[in-house]
């Protein structure tokens, strides 16, 4: 039962990259990096870039854990493609990057987040980046 990760290239998509790597080598689990984008716009921040997949490739190969990483773009929220993968692959665990939001924007937590959240049939882990 692997660990999944749902990345983005943010401050955020980092911490959960860096915190999913820690648990994957404490339960000694293979890893499952997803990069989902709903692809309905020219430029999407949350798609990762050839140049940020490679460093993100190299870190997990740095880091002696089991991988497998997952680019898709697909015409579906991508919070719904992180659990189509974690279901697919029986996860034991999602890892999730939580943006800090000001007190207003802590009612309504990111869409994303949410579904995984409130639909996941394993634990959630939810990672803030650290502050600067």
């Amino acid at each position: 039962m692997p660990i999944v990760v749902g990345y983005v290239p943010s401050p955020e998509g980092r911490a959960a990259l860096g915190r999913a790597i820690e648990e994957a080598k404490l339960r000694g689990r293979r890893l499952v990096v997803v990069n989902a984008s709903r692809g309905d716009a020219l430029v999407d921040r949350r798609h990762a870039s050839a140049s940020d997949w490679e460093s993100v490739q190299q870190d997990l190969a740095d880091s002696g854990v089991e991988f497998e990483v997952s680019q898709q773009v697909e015409a579906r929220d991508p919070g719904d493609q992180v659990l189509d993968v974690a279901q697919q692959t029986n996860a034991e665990l999602i890892v999730i990057g939580l943006r800090r939001r000001t007190p207003v924007g802590k009612l309504i937590m990111g869409s994303q987040a949410q579904t995984i959240l409130l639909e996941a049939d394993c634990p959630v882990l939810a990672v803030k980046a650290p502050t600067s």
